[in-house]
């Protein structure tokens, strides 16, 4: 039943949408290039074309398939050939529906071009046109080559009322959603290992998503993570692709041998000077068992500590709070990875999923020192892209302070 659950949780009624719209945008561009070979071109030229876009259709629709199996059957090591085509499907449909979408806008001005007299301007206003056209393109370029590997250090301080002095400062690394894969290398990891070492913090947070799918390299992965330093130890829960590749025991075991401690239905109570920190972890938790979030999380809380849930799921927050977990550590979301900003509103894929995509949030009751933090995480899914949201290694300062909004360290670097 529960593996169920998770089969029916992937295949969300956004992957629906997704594929019906990609599906749209394929059979509109589709429309054009065959209006623009009739137009062009004759005889067996034209033939041709039409051979060419039916057979680059049946690519992208045997591309795209494999990517909604990969995602569907976690179970398996798909091929890195396989991997790579799909994740060159998506990125032509995403750069696609926006070209669309541009080049309609862009009709709506087609009409009044015509009426300009002077070509100069004709021409500028073209060469506009053009540029525009371009912009989609352009964007995934960067979110591929650049703003995937640009490792961000995000410092946040945590305003919680009553903190024991000897608690004051604390700092807690969170590292979240590696997925080292064909997309990430271990030297890249190795990077964020280095950057995190250099924060220096009293204890480090993994919340889920070592890896993508069954066959990737965790054993690197646990292998760079055991390079982590910290004085108070290296704490972990499990994400949903650790589930869903049904290496969760493996993960535990291998990671237990190198130091690093995945709390899975547990707790691990900390000493600082007179004070408690009493770390708890469950693994991840699936939207489709919504009304039963954070289930006995609640018999792991210990009283008169300031107490912290790893969880890969944000949107259990609200029960987190509800149950009085003082914070929150939670990933899963990547941030969006493809987040755009307009009129100061993000728009983000991740936002159908859950209102609670990336940063600081307060108790949405609005009890006083209660939040969550959700990391944007270092890796990617599906596309090896990153707009708008880069990756980054979080660093939480809990501080003793009276209710009040809390603030992003202006301290922000680069990995």
């Amino acid at each position: 039943m529960e593996k169920k659950r998770g089969t029916l949780e992937l295949f969300h009624y956004i992957d629906l949408v997704v594929a019906v719209t990609f599906v749209l945008v394929q059979v509109r561009l589709s429309q054009l290039l065959v209006r623009a070979a009739r137009r062009k071109l004759y005889g067996t030229r034209r033939r041709l074309a039409f051979s060419g876009i039916i057979a680059f259709n049946l690519i992208l629709l045997t591309a795209y398939g494999l990517g909604l199996k990969a995602q569907a059957d976690q179970l398996h090591s798909w091929p890195v050939a396989a991997t790579m085509l799909s994740a060159v499907c998506l990125l032509y449909l995403m750069v696609a529906a926006a070209v669309l979408i541009l080049h309609g806008v862009l009709q709506m001005f087609h009409r009044p071009l015509k009426t300009v007299v002077d070509t100069g301007r004709r021409r500028l206003l073209s060469a506009a046109g053009g540029a525009v056209l371009a912009a989609p393109f352009a964007v995934v370029s960067y979110g591929v080559l650049i703003e995937r590997l640009d490792f961000h250090v995000r410092e946040i301080e945590i305003p919680i009322p009553s903190l024991p002095p000897d608690l004051e400062g604390l700092r807690i690394a969170q590292i979240s959603d590696i997925h080292l894969s064909p997309f990430l290398r271990e030297s890249d990891l190795a990077r964020v290992i280095d950057a995190t070492n250099q924060l220096r913090p009293h204890l480090v947070a993994i919340t889920g998503d070592l890896i993508t799918q069954r066959g990737d390299p965790l054993d690197a992965a646990i292998r760079q993570l055991a390079r982590l330093r910290a004085d108070a130890g290296l704490f972990g829960c499990m994400g949903n692709h650790e589930k869903f590749a049904r290496v969760q025991d493996y993960t535990q075991a291998a990671a237990a041998r190198v130091g690093i401690r995945f709390l899975r239905r547990a707790n691990a109570t900390l000493r600082f000077g007179s004070a408690s920190l009493n770390l708890a972890g469950l693994d991840y938790q699936s939207k489709a068992l919504k009304a039963h979030y954070l289930s006995g999380a609640d018999r792991l809380m210990v009283p008169d500590a300031v107490n912290i849930l790893l969880q890969h799921n944000p949107d259990t927050f609200p029960a987190a709070a509800r149950q009085g977990y003082n914070l929150l550590l939670a990933g899963h979301t990547h941030g969006g990875q493809v987040t755009i900003e307009i009129l100061d509103e993000s728009i983000s894929p991740a936002r159908f999923f859950t209102p609670y995509v990336y940063g600081l949030y307060p108790d949405p009751d609005g009890r006083p020192g209660l939040f969550a933090y959700v990391t944007r995480g270092i890796g990617t899914i599906a596309i090896p892209a990153r707009v708008g949201a880069p990756p980054e290694i979080a660093l939480l300062r809990l501080r003793g302070a009276p209710a009040k909004a809390p603030s992003e360290s202006a301290g922000a670097g680069r990995a």
